[in-house]
């Protein structure tokens, strides 16, 4: 499809102001099997990761066992939290009003890449009247954790974009990593995990610091990046 392009999305920390929760879940699920909880910043810059991954990496020496375990409770933990009369999926202001933006323009799919379950995002998107915006996703339930480039290659797959033609919006090294792997281009926002300079380190293009800037930021590229023929 000529002069077609894709921006797709990571959620949490880029799209859902989601850290804290993330925190308060880990530390309880840590806590609730004996374990020692870890630093919140430690968390904080696993989020992106696929949960299991996320786990490991907190804290390597777990078994394989113990992992699934601790993810178990994870995801319990936070199904119930989504019972509780205070939960929000909160989203970063203005972060809605640009993806409807710009799945409202006809040359332009919007997807979403992220280390959430299928159920997590299915959820996210259904409480901001957002679901058929994200016209490709793929989350841990689909393909291998960032920054393995399987999400972003299969969303271009499924929606017949080359992979060149496709922008990375994330908020962690791991979102720049796999825009890279995959021969897609990455735009960092700085309101999430991951510092900016660590971000251009990985393979951002820009990192912004606001949503018009994002904004103002993704209409350059959509207007001189490179096009399918």
């Amino acid at each position: 499809m000529s002069g077609i392009k894709a921006v797709l999305f990571d959620c949490d920390g880029t799209l859902a102001d989601s850290a804290g929760l993330i925190c308060d879940i880990m530390e309880r699920c840590f806590t609730a099997h004996d374990l020692q909880p870890p630093p919140r910043e430690a968390t904080r810059a696993i989020i992106g990761l696929s949960l299991d991954t996320a786990i490991a990496t907190l804290r390597p020496g777990l078994t394989p066992v113990e992992v699934h375990r601790l993810c178990e409770s994870y995801r319990a933990e936070y199904r119930l939290e989504r019972t509780r009369p205070h939960f929000s999926d909160h989203l970063f202001e203005g972060m809605a009003e640009l993806v409807r933006d710009l799945a409202a323009r006809e040359a332009v799919f919007v997807g979403m890449v992220t280390g959430k379950s299928r159920r997590g995002v299915a959820a996210l998107t259904a409480s901001h009247n957002l679901t058929d915006v994200f016209v490709t996703v793929r989350t841990a339930d689909d393909c291998p954790s960032k920054p393995h480039p399987a999400m972003v290659l299969e969303c271009c797959g499924e929606l017949g974009v080359a992979p060149i033609n496709a922008v990375v919006v994330g908020d962690t090294t791991y979102d720049m990593e796999m825009a890279r792997s995959a021969g897609s281009h990455a735009i960092g926002v700085d309101w999430g995990s991951h510092a900016p300079e660590l971000l251009l380190r990985r393979g951002a293009a820009a990192v912004v610091g606001t949503v018009p800037d994002l904004a103002a930021t993704l209409d350059r590229w959509l207007a001189d990046g490179p096009a399918a023929t």
